[in-house]
């Protein structure tokens, strides 16, 4: 793969970033800030402190721009990174092609979100303790690193246990080990609980629903449009190198 094939990958990458990011904004539109503004209420109605705090963004710009500016920035960086990573694995996990490739890819970067989601997941405001801030995003972070490691980790096993297991015994032994090996994290790392008392259950889980709906969303949508960008690219990409002449020995 040379350099112009990977650039041209790259733009295509952030551009179905972009595309992914627009859905997923609509998503958090529709189904985050509803539950982010009912959390806002709770907390402003059960505050004990009195007196007004100077809003220097309003809540209708953060709720608008803001969030249309964030997800698309993120849907358009991780677009690009997803596009490196693609150009790496191609051809290198098996022998697959662009759109099998891409979505394999997506639901790496679903499964790297999913496994510390289940272990620390999302807050809206006024749930969680202020003062732990900074300890959980250590741990959630660290969670996020133990992921891929041992996403990595099981695909080695894998790759090993195929020619004694074949590879669908292998892949489900795999898949065993690293949700074991996760499980024991879970078992081992430190967890929170700081609901305040009287906060609504369903409104939690509503929205740490909707913030799994909006990766589920930015995810799907980037590995089908990015798969279909990338088959053109490699597609021709590969014919071209398949037509060159083969040298003639002197």
């Amino acid at each position: 793969m040379n350099s112009v094939t990977i650039r041209n990958l790259l733009v295509r990458g952030m551009l179905a970033g972009l595309a992914a990011g627009v859905l997923a904004f609509v998503v958090a539109y529709f189904l985050g800030e509803p539950r982010v503004d009912a959390a806002i209420a709770f907390e402003e109605g059960h505050s004990h402190e009195h007196g007004h705090e100077v809003e220097v963004v309003s809540r209708a710009m953060q709720s608008t721009a803001g969030l249309a500016t964030g997800v698309l920035v993120y849907g358009v960086a991780l677009g690009g990174i997803a596009a490196l990573v693609f150009c790496f694995a191609l051809g290198r996990i098996g022998r697959f092609g662009a759109r099998v490739t891409a979505a394999l890819l997506s639901g790496a970067a679903l499964l790297v979100y999913l496994v510390p989601f289940l272990k620390y997941p999302a807050n809206p405001p006024a749930v969680g303790d202020p003062d732990t801030i900074g300890q959980r995003t250590a741990l959630y972070f660290l969670m996020m690193l133990l992921g891929i490691l041992l996403a990595v980790g099981a695909t080695l096993l894998g790759r090993r246990l195929a020619p004694k297991l074949g590879n669908w015994y292998a892949t489900v032994a795999a898949g065993a080990a690293f949700v074991v090996a996760v499980g024991i994290a879970y078992a081992f790392l430190p967890s929170f609980d700081n609901v305040p008392h009287g906060f609504s259950g369903t409104l939690l889980w509503q929205f740490r629903l909707s913030t799994l709906a909006i990766q589920l969303v930015l995810w799907t949508a980037f590995g089908l449009l990015f798969g279909h960008l990338a088959e053109r690219v490699v597609t021709p990409a590969r014919q071209a190198v398949a037509a060159e002449p083969a040298p003639v020995a002197s």
